[in-house]
């Protein structure tokens, strides 16, 4: 699959940004990811809110093993067969692979470090205490 083919799929979604990773894509809307090309296959990002749904489609989520070490489930799934033949349907996956990236990165902005810190004494201090 190349750029253009996958700029076609998330069409519905406006554009998208692609960038080299690992030896495949990382796919990109409004700089959250969004879904790999890897292996030949492009996988959706999901989550448990939105995996259930993959999952009921008949979509297979992405399992990586590495020589040695116990299979780690991934986030991302692949998409399901029907979306390649309706770009109505295409629309839903992409759309859903977007809000699980846009949650994933809302779990993200967390404080960090001092500033984590800080923000915890001030949470434990009453009004006026400060």
């Amino acid at each position: 699959m190349d750029n253009v083919e996958i700029e076609e799929v998330f069409s519905s979604l406006g554009p998208v940004g692609i960038k080299r990773m690992f030896s495949g894509k990382g796919i990109y809307h409004q700089g959250v990811i969004i879904a790999l090309y890897l292996f030949d296959e492009l996988m959706l990002k999901a989550d448990a809110q939105s995996a259930p749904a993959f999952s009921a489609a008949g979509a297979r989520q992405w399992v990586y093993q590495r020589e040695g070490k116990n299979p780690v489930a991934m986030p991302y799934w692949s998409v399901p067969e029907d979306a390649y033949d309706d770009p109505d349907e295409m629309a839903k996956w992409v759309r859903l692979a977007f809000e699980a990236g846009l949650r994933a990165e809302t779990g993200k902005a967390r404080p960090k470090g001092k500033t984590a810190r800080a923000s915890a004494k001030m949470r434990q201090k009453g009004p006026g205490e400060g």
